[in-house]
């Protein structure tokens, strides 16, 4: 993704802002550096910076990135990718004590915080991007390195940079309880701005295709969150004489996409 598919703007988007064209997303092979070269100001890399400051300064791409789910639906004005990691981080710390018991919550804190991290280069990559899953992690996973072994390597001995790889790769690979709970997390966190763009648009705006997502969250007691939300919803849209929509109701391939990239649960209880 160049820097003008991708810009770090407050700008109303262009028609394609963000998305990958044909060239980008299968014929040109994506590396950091294709990023990089972009960049009015590119972080040092060879040598390594020895101050964190570099990487402070590209992080700020994750301030005004946009996600871009949200941006299909006209919001050109809404969360960045930083809104989204924050608020996850403050619903980490809100954890319910039964299930904080069981979790170390300044791990979790530290991975909502990290867990999008990449895409600071890589952009927020959607399931209507036509980019494989397989493509979207290489993608992400390039990027971690360089941000934590090039622009942090040499920065306190590496120590800090190597803790946030080994958090955001227990993120990817979701086989611990603090890695279920962050990615239930991650959901919750859609849930609750998707009901909060549709009772800003009052009724104008219907983003149902998004509630899909809770039918992914595992754990009982962010699940117990994700359904008082959806009640809200449907309470609003009730108000509204309107019946809440949901995922189901989106034409099929688009449902799928969702159901790929999401991993929901479709009606024989496999995920797809």
């Amino acid at each position: 993704m160049t820097l003008e598919e991708a810009p770090e703007t407050n700008a109303p988007a262009a028609p394609t802002s963000g998305m990958l064209t044909p060239n980008t997303a299968t014929k040109e092979h994506w590396t950091p550096q294709t990023v990089l070269r972009t960049l009015p100001h590119p972080p040092p890399t060879d040598p390594q910076p020895t101050t964190p400051i570099p990487f402070f300064h590209l992080l700020s791409r994750l301030k005004t990135t946009k996600r871009e789910g949200w941006r299909r639906f006209g919001l050109n004005h809404g969360e960045s990718i930083a809104d989204h990691m924050y608020r996850m981080s403050i619903i980490t710390l809100l954890c319910p004590p039964a299930l904080a018991a069981r979790l170390d919550i300044a791990r979790c804190t530290r991975m909502a915080l990290v867990h999008d991290m990449a895409e600071a280069l890589v952009g927020d990559i959607t399931p209507m991007d036509n980019v494989a899953k397989s493509e979207k992690s290489r993608r992400e996973a390039e990027t971690m390195d360089l941000l934590t072994k090039e622009l942090l390597g040499r920065v306190g001995g590496g120590k800090a940079g190597e803790e946030m790889l080994k958090v955001w790769w227990e993120y990817e690979l979701d086989e611990t309880e603090e890695a279920h709970f962050v990615h239930d997390v991650d959901k919750m966190e859609l849930l609750l701005q998707m009901v909060e763009y549709e009772r800003e648009a009052a009724g104008r705006l219907d983003l149902g295709e998004f509630s899909r997502v809770a039918a992914r969250v595992v754990l009982p007691e962010v699940k117990e969150w994700a359904e008082d939300v959806l009640r809200e919803r449907e309470e609003f849209w009730r108000e509204k004489g309107v019946e809440a929509s949901w995922m189901g109701d989106v034409e099929g391939g688009k449902r799928e996409l969702q159901d790929q990239y999401y991993g929901v649960k479709g009606e024989n209880g496999e995920t797809k």
